[in-house]
């Protein structure tokens, strides 16, 4: 399978990149094995979690890895001074010789965790580094951010992405769609992103198509076929409505717009409402467009507000359909408020403290070039080579790295929620249920505990192997599996503020080795 956007190719990376696998293999030591971690290690968002994702196009660059004829003679020009014999191993270069462990897609995972280990020819894993980087680090951005959003609105409201247009370029808005769907959210307005992965897409008219109409005398055909098969004067019917209500003093033009929509969707009625004046004209006219279509046996969806205040104009929306539903017919009553506007988490926050009756939020800009943290910050790091643990020292502990190849696990506690990820050697006797383990801090010795489980999982799964070894994992399925997650993870851990931190140990054989490491690899200075 191709990578979805035809840019993801082996050259979609750093020159760096290149240049270090040129000084690999004029060393003669490019094919000894080596191992790289994939992690980050902050989490985003001023959060406590993030969620991995874009493994499936990651799987996709792995079965599509090599270099054409052009890209060879283009790299050969802008390196003159490298011998022919890296240009034919370049040429010849795939992911055969890989082997590749990762966390499942959509999975909520903490700073320090590998969230992929790759083995392999330690060449081609340092040419893996920066295209895998870029097709980890948004799409576990967006999805992150995503699924903040769900956690800010609840389990029990839409949340529709409107963010194309302002995104960053056709991929930017094709990832946002597609991630931002993982995370939670429960369509888009992006057409393309509904026919490339199945995302269900909404949208409604925009405030140009109100402003089109003028009057009643614009509309041409006044008929609507009911559900009784039957053609119906529904021009007719609806000013009738509208001098029973007494709402006479709307704007026609915006009216015979909405009469227009009802008729190209009369079972998709959602109507844009403030072009003019929300209380005064927007909702009225949609009453009575409303009313006409329950009254030939439609369910019409409701009303999208776009601009002002927010909470007041929902509660005052919601209080003319319930006291209208209660005098005429109680399904109008049933229909949604929907609305966007430049909404963000602190926006969603206030409403929640201010009281709302919105149903469904439309996010965009803010959700899609997530403005509150631009970069997620993954990491690609050297662990082992030649089959010896290696390590990255530094002055700041966060910037250090755990050596050695490593599987992670995670322990749940009595109650059911997760406790922490125990990070262990490969090949050492995994934490078992009910039975004690030592968990250490990586790097300060006097954070530590036990656990003795209730569970255990193992994050780890062996996704590639030479080929693909990882199922096609459809993108509703990683949605409900990262909503299952967020439902039942503390909630103390993903709060927005203050959220209480998550626990990344070691076990005590990899704890032993990170400092064994530590010493011997840091030089001893001489005082004068």
């Amino acid at each position: 399978m191709q990578p979805t956007n035809k840019l993801v190719t082996p050259m979609l990376t750093d020159f760096y990149q290149i240049t270090m696998s040129y000084a690999y293999w004029k060393a003669g030591i490019h094919e000894e094995e080596a191992v790289f971690d994939l992690f980050f290690r902050k989490n985003p968002f001023r959060g406590e979690f993030a969620i991995y994702a874009g493994l499936e196009e990651k799987l996709r660059l792995f079965e599509n890895f090599r270099f054409s004829d052009d890209q060879i003679n283009y790299l050969k020009a802008q390196m003159p001074q490298c011998e022919k014999g890296f240009f034919d191993w370049l040429g010849n270069v795939d992911c055969s010789k890989m082997k590749v462990y990762a966390l499942r897609e959509g999975t909520i995972a903490f700073p320090r965790v590998p969230l992929m280990r790759v083995e392999g020819p330690i060449a081609v894993g340092q040419l893996l580094e920066t295209p895998t980087l870029t097709l980890t680090n948004y799409p576990s951005l967006m999805t992150t951010n995503a699924a903040k959003y769900r956690l800010v609105v609840g389990f029990n409201k839409g949340l529709i992405e409107f963010g194309l247009r302002r995104a960053q370029g056709p991929d930017g808005g094709i990832s946002a769609s597609r991630y931002s769907y993982m995370g939670g959210f429960d369509g888009t307005s992006n057409v393309l992103a509904g026919y490339l992965f199945g995302v269900p897409i909404a949208g409604t008219h925009a405030h140009s198509y109100v402003q089109s109409f003028t009057g009643i005398e614009d509309l041409k055909d006044h008929t609507l076929l009911g559900e009784d098969g039957k053609k119906h004067d529904f021009v007719k019917m609806i000013l009738q409505i509208r001098g029973e209500l007494g709402f006479n003093y709307t704007n026609e033009g915006e009216l015979a717009s909405f009469i227009a929509y009802a008729q190209a969707f009369p079972k998709g009625f959602l109507a844009l409402v403030d072009t003019y004046d929300t209380l005064k004209s927007g909702v009225p006219n949609f009453v009575c467009v409303a009313l006409g279509l329950i009254k030939l046996g439609y369910q019409p969806i409701g009303v999208r507000l776009d601009s002002g205040d927010l909470s007041y104009l929902s509660r005052g929306t919601r209080k003319v359909f319930n006291e209208l539903g209660a005098k005429t017919n109680p399904l109008l009553s049933k229909c949604l408020i929907l609305a966007s506007n430049e909404i963000n988490r602190s926006v969603l926050s206030s409403l929640n403290q201010q009281g709302h009756e919105i149903d469904t939020f439309g996010i965009g800009t803010h959700l899609v070039t997530c403005d509150d943290q631009p970069a997620l910050g993954c990491v690609y790091k050297l662990v082992e080579a030649k089959g010896i643990p290696r390590i990255k020292l530094s002055q700041e502990l966060s910037k250090m790295t755990i050596p050695g190849k490593k599987e992670v696990y995670r322990l749940f506690g009595e109650d059911g929620y997760s406790l922490l990820d125990l990070m262990v050697r490969v090949g050492d006797r995994p934490p078992e249920s009910g039975k004690r383990v030592l968990c250490h801090h990586p790097f300060d010795h006097i954070k530590r505990v036990y656990v003795a489980p209730s569970k255990v999982i193992p994050l780890h799964h062996c996704v590639w192997n030479g080929k693909r070894v990882y199922p096609e994992v459809p993108l509703k399925e990683s949605r409900d599996y990262v909503l299952s997650q967020l439902r039942s993870t503390r909630e103390d851990h993903l709060r927005d503020i203050n959220p209480t931190p998550y626990k990344v140990s070691v076990s005590e054989a990899l704890y032993h080795d990170v400092y064994h490491l530590w010493t011997e690899e840091s030089p001893v200075r001489e005082l004068k």
